[in-house]
């Protein structure tokens, strides 16, 4: 008999590979882009190619995780002769490998919020502490960028205030690919580092903090309504490494919408006028989230995630001193594997978060 671990993998699998719905869904798409008109409207057509594209994904995701599945019924039938044990290496390796594609297969079937297709915009602001917490936005800020990177998504570093010694004061990252914001809307909320400090001469033990803030990217064809007298535009010179074009002209663009008081700024771009389309990016997804929090709001669902994204309720630790730790205070995931999480392997705490909040109505969108 196969053991309880390699049940658990295989339990109910056959239900997962109903491929019809998207396939109908893929041609009906297929059927529009023929239309002679689909490019009248490019906006909408970029959208339409885009969801064909994430369909296509999702259907190979399937039909490789199909093929697996057929391929290691054969590798079962060698580990029940020969018992877990005995079984051929790689018989066992098949198995972890289906393993870790049913359960990414299980995470992607969770992402089925409205906005959870969408890019993603990820801020991170460091903590008090100044360089300390500076330092450990910073070490967020690579963990992110290697997760990014392991999954093959696109990045672009929309603005970056580095700080005076180490570390950064600010960075807000947008992230491109399917399910972006699905996966990463996660890591809102707090992240504690526990750690022996770099920048102690006396080598003791700190505690920094950072908040991590995500927002759904707004897409083109979403008309966000930002009224000209609502809005303050300042300009200022652009700090930090850059050359001397940076820091000789006023390139750098900070937006202050007046009503709501959110400030958003740019300088990443030595065009001013690149920098304020940037900024007005930012301000879309920010005006756009907010606006999804006050519909909650309305629906009485809003204290139900609100703890997990405010400033002083810690999501996760890191301890790397006195022992080595990563655990999120939500799921009660944990590893002690402080290495790898600091190298992008965050998908465990991901997934942990998706299962706990399934059907939850975390990511209410505008109609």
């Amino acid at each position: 008999m196969i053991s309880s671990p390699w049940r658990n993998v295989f339990r109910n699998s056959g239900g997962i590979f109903d491929l019809e719905e998207p396939k109908k869904e893929i041609e009906r798409l297929q059927r529009e882009t023929n239309r002679p008109d689909f490019w009248d409207d490019p906006q909408q057509a970029q959208v339409t190619l885009k969801k064909v594209s994430a369909l296509e994904k999702e259907l190979r995701m399937w039909e490789e995780l199909r093929t697996s599945h057929e391929e290691v019924e054969v590798h079962l039938e060698l580990i029940n002769e020969a018992g877990r044990d005995n079984a051929p290496d790689e018989a066992m390796e098949a198995l972890s490998i289906y393993s870790s594609a049913l359960d990414f297969a299980e995470s992607h079937h969770l992402l089925n919020g409205p906005d959870d297709h969408k890019d993603a915009i990820l801020t991170i602001h460091p903590g008090a502490g100044g360089t300390e917490s500076q330092d450990w936005a910073a070490m967020l800020q690579r963990l992110y960028l290697r997760w990014v990177e392991r999954h093959g998504y696109q990045v672009q570093i929309l603005d970056l205030q580095p700080g005076e010694e180490a570390g950064i004061k600010d960075v807000t990252i947008e992230v491109k690919g399917d399910m972006a914001y699905g996966y990463l809307k996660a890591e809102a909320g707090v992240h504690r580092l526990v750690r022996i400090s770099p920048f102690d001469s006396q080598s003791r033990r700190h505690t920094s903090f950072a908040s991590v803030f995500v927002y759904p990217a707004v897409e083109d064809n979403l008309e966000i309504e930002i009224n000209d007298k609502d809005l303050r535009i300042d300009t200022y010179r652009a700090s930090g490494a850059g050359g001397q074009h940076v820091n000789k002209t006023d390139s750098a663009v900070r937006l202050t919408h007046l009503p709501s008081g959110i400030v958003v700024q740019c300088q990443n771009e030595r065009s001013q006028m690149k920098n304020k389309a940037t900024a007005m990016k930012i301000l879309k997804a920010r005006l756009y989230d907010r606006a999804r929090d006050e519909q909650k709001a309305e629906k009485q669902k809003l204290e139900d995630t609100k703890l997990d994204v405010a400033f002083g309720s810690q999501i996760r630790s890191y301890v790397f001193q006195p022992y080595t730790m990563v655990k999120d205070h939500r799921t009660k995931e944990e590893t002690g594997n402080i290495q790898a999480v600091m190298d992008g392997e965050i998908d465990n705490f991901l997934r942990a978060w998706l299962l706990q909040n399934a059907g939850k109505d975390t990511t209410a969108s505008l109609k």
